[in-house]
């Protein structure tokens, strides 16, 4: 099964993103946590993206596009996978359709929670105290609500065109929500 989940930051693709993957047995590949991860080890791709996340931008395309290429081609993801923060715009979604060619593969779903965007702005405060994340400023997560408005949102309209999109309620408790995801995913063709 490969699917991607969109949703603003905060919306709970992360958490609903690894109860899908236990759930149906696919890997869950998170771009932010790859970027977090590179920056926590000081690699080079962490010392490029550390200044453009702390000032609450994306990353840029190429280097998005790259690491997903070498992901997607990794053994676990050849039966499936499940996409948390990529594409974000257009010209991702062209990308990943390329990468997706090369091996003759294609997406089953893409499921969009659906948020208050005042809820998720007090639920990321309350995440960045618990888990010491200093990018999580309200200044900058009001600026990556805007970018995702701007350059991602209109994504869902691109998948629905392709009869891909599954609108999920993302309020609720962990549980209800993996409730509505489920139900989403329900006739979805399994790989």
């Amino acid at each position: 099964m490969r699917l991607i989940i969109l949703g603003p930051p905060g919306a709970g693709k992360g958490t609903q993103a690894a109860k899908i993957a236990e759930s149906y047995g696919i890997p869950a590949i998170s771009t932010g946590d790859i970027f977090r991860a590179n920056i926590k080890n000081e690699t080079e791709l962490g010392r490029q993206v550390k200044d453009i996340l702390a000032s609450g931008g994306y990353v840029t395309d190429e280097i998005t596009n790259a690491i997903v290429r070498d992901r997607l081609f990794e053994d676990d993801a050849e039966r499936g996978f499940l996409l948390d923060g990529y594409p974000r715009t257009a010209a991702q979604v062209d990308a990943l359709d390329a990468i997706l060619a090369e091996h003759d593969h294609k997406l089953e779903a893409v499921l969009e929670l659906t948020v208050d965007e005042d809820a998720v702005v007090q639920r990321l405060l309350k995440r960045a105290e618990t888990e010491g994340r200093d990018d999580d400023t309200e200044d900058v997560i009001r600026e990556r609500q805007a970018i995702y408005r701007r350059e991602t949102a209109p994504l869902t309209e691109i998948y629905a065109a392709r009869g891909l999109l599954r609108r999920v309620d993302g309020m609720g408790t962990v549980d209800e929500v993996f409730g509505h995801v489920a139900s989403a995913l329900e006739g979805v063709a399994r790989t």
